[in-house]
């Protein structure tokens, strides 16, 4: 292979290449769509095999909704209504103690969650040094009042929260929707 060049040589692929500039541009195009197309096929593929029903292969990671059952329960007192919201976590999960929130309509109020546990901290590898529930069982509890002391009925509530498989898994964060009667503050 020689370094020098003939300037003629140069002159003719100069010339080819400006006659089809359109043809590299469709060749990138054609090239970069197969990638993205095939990386989405690949994802769905790792996420099939995750998660897979397929009772010949065991599924490396359970469903979120085997891996974590959470209930909700209320009781009306004479501060208000407590609301307690109950976590049965699967040996080998966690649930993030800072991403357990409450959503609700203006003119309600929630105390602090309490919790029914201590929570761990550990070195997580997506938040850093966290709060979380390792324990089977782990009930946070919160007093809902409304603002005007008055009750309120079929106030919409939405629970937010989210947990992690130690094997490496991370589910999105979850939301439970429901509703809930406010007692009058006595």
């Amino acid at each position: 292979m020689s370094i020098e060049t003939s300037k003629s040589k140069s002159i003719i692929m100069n010339k080819q290449s400006t006659k089809k500039p359109y043809l590299l541009a469709i060749t990138a195009t054609a090239l970069m769509t197969t990638l993205s197309m095939t990386s989405v096929a690949t994802q769905a593929a790792g996420l099939g095999e995750l998660f897979s029903n397929n009772s010949a292969q065991q599924s490396k990671f359970l469903p979120v909704d085997k891996a974590f059952q959470v209930t909700s329960s209320t009781k009306a007192t004479t501060k208000g209504t407590q609301l307690s919201i109950a976590f049965d976590i699967t040996p080998g999960h966690y649930v993030y103690k800072d991403k357990l929130t409450l959503s609700f309509p203006k003119g309600i109020n929630a105390s602090p969650f309490t919790f029914s546990q201590s929570p761990i901290s550990i070195d997580d590898p997506t938040f850093g040094k966290v709060p979380v529930f390792t324990q089977k069982t782990v009930v946070a509890t919160t007093m809902m009042t409304t603002k005007n002391g008055k009750a309120a009925k079929n106030v919409p509530v939405v629970i937010g929260w989210q947990g992690c498989a130690q094997a490496g898994l991370c589910y999105p964060p979850e939301k439970v929707k429901t509703t809930l009667n406010i007692a009058v503050k006595r």
